[in-house]
């Protein structure tokens, strides 16, 4: 999810630590585990920081190890620590568990929309991407956003707060079930399809998909349950050349390969340089796929320079290659 929809699940999760009796008649201490839920939905995105060095470290570590179970221990750990001697050493147990609850909020409904995390490590680096709701859900991010009120003034914060949990499930259930029609959808279509990518658009009626059989990837959009096609592009793997090897090595290309499930290369020739593309498919704006890893290279195999990310136009991709 976004940053912002995390930080108004962390004002409803501190609304139902009011729940608790002992909390509901501590005002310090219910303000202290509000503040305790709204830090600790962030803290798993702290590896945003990583933008600052470069794409190719943010890629490769944003939802990884930031997201995984042994951060997970390490967030609740130093925060219920802190929490705690902030407060005179009281109540270490309840900051323990909310501390825990809304860190494994922030990992678990990261899961659900197409980025995913690797919320598994160290017991396996896979991506887990369930595709059922965009990064950013309007309806999501509005229910907490009801919600926030309640928190701050202490009017029955509590129940609220359950009943707005209570509709977040049945709405993940209506997106799953969503997301199931699109795929037969897709299957009745296309029958010789192996694998569905699936990425939710901010409409819920809306969704991209990337569709690949053994031979073609099929690259489409679902408008209220009515398939269009936009473009097809045959498999072809990867050639083992020098240049493709050299390329292996290229922290960008580490990045990209390790995030995108499905993607299509070019190797393109210039008078002084070659340039291999990778493409990921998943991400289709009008008639333009904005997320690549892109090397350069001379006519001896060496790189000239990489990049990875998100890139709109080539005269910005040209630049972003540009050696000062």
């Amino acid at each position: 999810m976004d940053t912002g929809t995390h930080l108004v699940m962390g004002f409803t999760l501190g609304g139902l630590a009011t729940l608790s009796p002992i909390v509901l008649n501590d005002p310090h201490l219910t303000n202290s585990l509000l503040l305790t839920t709204i830090i600790g939905s962030q803290l798993p995105d702290s590896d945003t920081i990583l933008k600052l060095r470069n794409n190719a470290k943010y890629l490769k570590h944003h939802r990884g190890i930031t997201h995984s179970i042994p951060l997970v221990v390490v967030w609740t750990l130093s925060l219920s620590i802190i929490m705690t001697l902030f407060n005179h050493n009281e109540h270490f147990w309840y900051y323990l568990f909310w501390a825990f609850f809304s860190v494994s909020v922030h990992v678990f409904v990261d899961l659900f929309n197409a980025y995913g995390t690797q919320a598994l490590r160290p017991f396996s680096k896979r991506w887990i991407a369930f595709g059922i709701i965009n990064t950013f859900d309007p309806f999501i991010f509005l229910i907490h956003l009801i919600g926030v009120p309640f928190v701050i003034f202490h009017f029955r914060a509590g129940p609220i707060c359950v009943l707005l949990y209570i509709i977040m499930i049945f709405y993940y259930s209506f997106r799953y079930r969503q997301k199931q029609m699109v795929i037969k959808e897709v299957h009745q279509k296309l029958p010789d399809v192996k694998r569905v990518y699936v990425s939710p658009s901010i409409k819920y009626t809306h969704y991209h998909i990337v569709a690949s059989t053994d031979t073609h990837h099929y690259v489409g959009k679902i408008k209220k349950r009515i398939l269009t096609i936009y473009d097809v592009f045959k498999r072809v793997p990867l050639p083992i050349i020098e240049d493709v090897k050299v390329a292996y090595k290229d922290e960008n290309v580490k990045s990209f390969l390790a995030f995108s499930p499905v993607y299509i290369w070019e190797l393109i020739g210039y008078d002084e340089h070659k340039e291999l593309r990778l493409i990921d498919l998943r991400y289709r704006t009008e008639s333009y796929y904005p997320f690549v890893a892109v090397v350069k290279f001379d006519y001896d195999h060496n790189i000239i320079s990489s990049f990875t990310g998100w890139i709109f136009s080539e005269k910005k991709l040209q630049k972003k290659l540009k050696v000062e």
